[in-house]
């Protein structure tokens, strides 16, 4: 049988998605920009890893950080265009995962 040649743009959109914390990252940013307390709070995940996966998404352009000039500084994380067009692909997920996925195992 022959191999089927994988598209590295697949590849790499795959190993984005795949790293840990990305998706689950994107996902809580497609309710609207936050500020890092907030997606930390919300996905109990540490700050180092954290300031590592926004580092890394923000160098892909999928999220985009912030500065708000106030007294504290506010920083606020958000998609970008390339980041909310990943919407669709998460609701596929999310809706093939509530028909196939069962969490009692």
């Amino acid at each position: 049988m022959e191999q089927k040649n994988i598209c590295p743009r697949f590849e790499k959109a795959l190993k984005i998605l795949n790293h840990r914390w990305n998706t689950l990252l994107i996902y809580q940013l497609l309710e609207g920009p936050q500020r890092y307390s907030t997606i930390k709070n919300q996905l109990g995940i540490s700050s180092r890893v954290l300031t590592e996966r926004l580092k890394e998404l923000e160098s892909e352009h999928i999220v985009a950080r912030t500065v708000i000039p106030s007294t504290p500084v506010v920083i606020e994380y958000e998609l970008t265009e390339k980041g909310h067009a990943l919407a669709p692909v998460l609701e596929a997920i999310e809706q093939w995962s509530s028909v196939w996925v069962n969490t009692e195992e």
